[in-house]
């Protein structure tokens, strides 16, 4: 994205104006939007688009092109961390055509806090996806710990680690605060000072790589990011939205944050309700899933596990030790829904 410093001699000021607009329009509209591809003409997504970039509110590839990345999620890693392994990274790259790949680390629930050689599963996640050529996600997955600075020291701790041992390479993204949540976790005052410092973490160690900040409500309150954003380059911002759930209001807030200048990535979003069941709601998905292509918008879908829930990719105890392989019997409903739309049999307009 660029912006024009003159208007062209002898063309009339309205018609410049209306050319820059139209140039910008284009421009977030990725050029080959049915051609996302995690291995094309044998060639990985990450050796394609390689350093990942934000320009405007685009997501865009080493050479400014924009780019929408899709893929799935883990489940909590102190749960269903048997699925973040090599093995599983290539079945969903190669038969479920996924791009990213996002590794949740919680944080209570027996989650890294208390469990630190979680840390490890993150770890094997990255360089998996090294290995494969796809992007990873390194989520800081709070929720139920609600305000991110309650472990704002070991988040720095953590992502300064990460940060020093991956950062450089192309493929990795920070999500450093999943949902922050409840009415006094505001964004400026809770969320963005936290932000800051975890920002200024990584970039002493990484100054490139892609930084995904939570906002406030569970990611929904993009606006609210939007009326003070962070300074620094290649910063985004989390929404996430369940499809049974959430529907034109959320999405309304979606656009006022970008109309404003918020370039957005939605890190998790389901098929079901908010509560991860409730069954799956395909037309509420496709709708979704068609304002984010309309606006170039990435996402990644919540998740890859076998616990039964609606949300999750798998049915009940299939695949129980974390191998990938699966069959269409293997796959819940959204498990079926999500490969669809992956490799693109099922068209999204």
């Amino acid at each position: 994205m660029f912006i024009m410093k003159k208007y062209v001699r002898g063309i009339p000021a309205w018609i410049s104006l209306f050319f820059v607009f139209s140039v910008l329009f284009w421009s977030c509209s990725e050029r080959d939007p049915d051609s996302r591809l995690a291995v094309e003409n044998g060639v990985p997504v990450v050796d394609r688009y390689g350093q990942l970039q934000v320009n405007g509110t685009c997501l865009c590839d080493s050479a400014g092109n924009p780019v929408q990345l899709r893929g799935m999620s883990s489940h909590g890693l102190q749960w269903h961390g048997k699925y973040a392994n090599e093995k599983v990274l290539r079945w969903l790259r190669d038969d479920w055509n996924v791009q990213v790949w996002r590794s949740a680390l919680y944080l209570t629930q027996g989650g890294y806090i208390s469990h630190r050689a979680l840390k490890f599963k993150v770890v094997e996640s990255i360089e998996a996806a090294e290995k494969l050529g796809m992007y990873v996600i390194v989520d800081w997955h709070v929720l139920r710990d609600r305000d991110p600075r309650v472990y704002q020291d070991e988040a720095v701790e953590f992502f300064s680690e990460i940060a020093g041992k991956y950062g450089h390479l192309p493929n990795v993204i920070y999500e450093i605060c999943n949902e922050p949540n409840g009415t006094d976790v505001t964004w400026n005052e809770c969320i963005k000072p936290y932000a800051e410092v975890v920002t200024a973490a990584i970039r002493e160690k990484d100054p490139d790589n892609i930084i995904i900040v939570g906002t406030p409500t569970w990611s929904q309150d993009v606006d609210k990011a939007a009326e003070n954003p962070l300074s620094g380059s290649n910063i985004m911002y989390a929404l996430h939205f369940y499809a049974g759930s959430h529907g034109k209001a959320l999405q309304d807030k979606a656009v006022a944050a970008m109309e404003a200048g918020l370039p957005l990535f939605v890190t998790e979003w389901g098929t079901t309700r908010d509560t991860g069941d409730g069954g799956v709601f395909e037309k509420e998905t496709v709708r979704w899933l068609s304002f984010l292509k309309k606006h170039n918008i990435s996402w990644v879908n919540w998740s890859v596990n076998n616990k039964g829930e609606d949300s999750g990719i798998l049915k009940a105890y299939a695949d129980k030790t974390g191998e990938g392989g699966w069959t269409e019997s293997d796959l819940s409903p959204s498990g079926i829904l999500l490969r669809s739309i992956l490799v693109n049999e099922r068209k999204i307009k």
